[in-house]
């Protein structure tokens, strides 16, 4: 088991709410703009999170870097696609879309990177990624050609996390998608955190505190925010705060 993959594990351990800045390469070029929002969210951010589902510019690395000679926070990659690799990371979320039918999410664009992850030894955390449909049409469900479980629909949701969990997946990430009218609903996360047992983690539409705070007491171990935090950095500190009354 990998380091990132056991502090992962072992926070969820403790009942430790942890949290993770994801940045997208596309909307954070500039290298003070990345300064600015890693000076303001370190203090409080257990990792970062950078990849995208579609980048239009060759940033990729280029973040990676800066992220880097900022910060010690560890640098885990959320890839889109198989060219979202390197090997100055900290780990990679190995995703399977379990929550779809694509053979190529679930496992064919995993036989393309597989010898590069391993040729670099970059950590890979098998996880299965479920994308769920809170409102709009998102690009990781255009681009992956797979449809959103129902909002509405938790059990099945439930039935799909467990499915992972037996096939030997490691943690399973709940995913309203970048730009998410509204979070995964906390029935939802109860329901799979009452089923599994794997680390749980919780991304799109987390746009205020009181929005995190309903989806760590659901059960969510790990929070994912991203586009919210990019518009205000204090965002993450308020998170923290709350969490700490």
């Amino acid at each position: 088991m990998g380091d990132i993959l056991q502090q992962i594990k072992k926070g969820r351990s403790e009942g430790r709410q942890q949290l993770a800045v994801l940045i997208d390469p596309d909307h954070a070029q500039a290298p003070e703009l990345i300064e600015q929002i890693v000076t303001s969210v370190s203090p409080y951010t257990d990792y970062f999170f950078v990849g995208g589902s579609l980048l239009h510019k060759p940033a990729f690395e280029t973040c990676i870097q800066m992220l880097k000679k900022i910060c010690s926070i560890p640098i885990v990659i959320f890839p889109g696609s198989p060219l979202q690799i390197s090997s100055s990371a900290d780990a990679i979320l190995f995703l399977s879309l379990i929550s779809g039918r694509n053979p190529e999410t679930l496992i064919g664009h995993h036989v393309v990177a597989a010898p590069y992850i391993k040729a670099v030894q970059l950590e890979a955390i098998p996880t299965g990624y479920m994308l769920v449909d809170c409102g709009n049409a998102t690009t990781a469900s255009y681009i992956s050609n797979t449809t959103p479980l129902p909002y509405d629909k938790p059990e099945i949701a439930a039935c799909t996390a467990m499915a992972g969990e037996m096939l030997g997946l490691q943690v399973l990430y709940l995913d309203g998608g970048s730009g998410a009218k509204r979070t995964v609903s906390t029935e939802m996360v109860q329901q799979i955190k009452a089923k599994t047992s794997l680390p749980l983690i919780v991304g799109g539409g987390i746009r205020s505190p009181k929005d995190a705070r309903q989806l760590y007491q659901a059960g969510a171990d790990l929070l994912v925010v991203g586009n919210a935090c990019e518009k205000d950095h204090s965002l993450i500190k308020e998170i923290i705060s709350l969490n700490d009354s």
